[in-house]
């Protein structure tokens, strides 16, 4: 394994880790949240599925820029 596969595997465990992590409480930070309004829970649901396919979105035409 080289340097830069490396670094790419580094990063995506963190990723991983973090949205994992976040996944674990998100049940926990909705009924927090939805004690004041559903909405914003709802939100915050959403936000969470967005920003995990977002996050591989821009890797893609990142990838794509440099020609890999």
């Amino acid at each position: 394994m080289d340097t830069k596969t490396r670094n790419s595997a580094i990063a995506a465990a963190i990723f991983l880790g973090g949205f994992g992590l976040f996944a674990y409480f998100l049940p926990k930070i909705m009924l927090a949240v939805g004690n004041y309004s559903t909405v914003a829970a709802s939100v915050i649901a959403v936000f969470f599925v967005l920003a995990f396919f977002g996050v591989f979105w821009l890797r893609g035409r990142s990838q794509r820029k440099k020609g890999l």
